[in-house]
């Protein structure tokens, strides 16, 4: 499974591929700072799931979510966030995020997403 990640703190990136590289089967297709990059990324490397802050430079997280929904509609979409308030989780479900999660609350929920796609994707295989 290839995962794409997109947040503007470089910290938060490196906890996030410390996190992914630990998970069989998952390959990160790439890292991107801003959301113009991330959404050309998205377009060029198509990955199975994005991973991507709701706040960035160029086009935010939300920009970013209706832009591939027209281009990809399989794409699975997680938004993390610091804003984390009800008011943008409903426009991120609304959008077609999959998932919307806190970095504060649910951060180490991205990982068991990741294992229950995993384990999904080898259902399916075998």
């Amino acid at each position: 499974m290839k995962v794409l990640l997109a947040d503007d703190s470089c910290l938060i990136l490196e906890r996030l591929q410390e996190m992914i590289q630990k998970v069989k089967h998952v390959e990160i297709a790439g890292s991107f700072t801003n959301g113009t990059d991330t959404l050309s990324a998205l377009i060029k490397l198509k990955p199975d799931l994005a991973i991507v802050d709701l706040k960035m430079p160029g086009l935010s997280g939300l920009q970013v979510l209706n832009a591939i929904r027209n281009e990809n509609k399989i794409l699975k979409f997680i938004i993390l966030t610091f804003c984390s308030s009800d008011y943008y989780q409903v426009l991120a479900m609304q959008s077609g995020a999959d998932y919307f999660f806190s970095k504060v609350d649910d951060f180490d929920k991205v990982s068991l997403v990741i294992e229950e796609m995993v384990a999904k994707e080898d259902e399916f295989i075998n």
